[in-house]
């Protein structure tokens, strides 16, 4: 019998390198039993992997949408606070110029 882990540390397989691995047995159609002895994975880590990617599966294809969201929404909330800034200074101005009349500086 093949032991796991020689010093029994977690291994750790990049997002890259599990669907490399899904790949083999979806793609390729290599026997998921061929892949977990190949890489030395249990059967329930294979599968839960593969639950996983069909479950976020669907990410894949919004990405461009993810990365254009946030920067939507801080254009929002910079065109609203300007617009803000701008209230602020107009009413500062006319203030302003109301004081110099009533001082006569005008």
């Amino acid at each position: 019998m093949k032991t796991r882990n020689k010093n029994n540390k977690r291994r750790y397989f990049s997002p890259s390198e599990k669907v490399k691995i899904l790949k083999l047995h979806l793609l390729d159609k290599v026997a998921v039993s061929e892949v977990c002895l190949k890489y030395d994975l249990q059967p329930t880590v294979f599968y839960r992997w593969q639950t996983q990617f069909f479950e976020n599966g669907e990410k894949a294809f919004m990405q461009e949408r993810i990365r254009r969201k946030p920067l939507e929404d801080k254009i929002e909330k910079l065109e609203v606070k300007l617009a803000s800034k701008n209230e602020v200074v107009s009413e500062l101005m006319e203030a302003h110029f109301k004081l110099k009349k009533e001082l006569g500086e005008l």
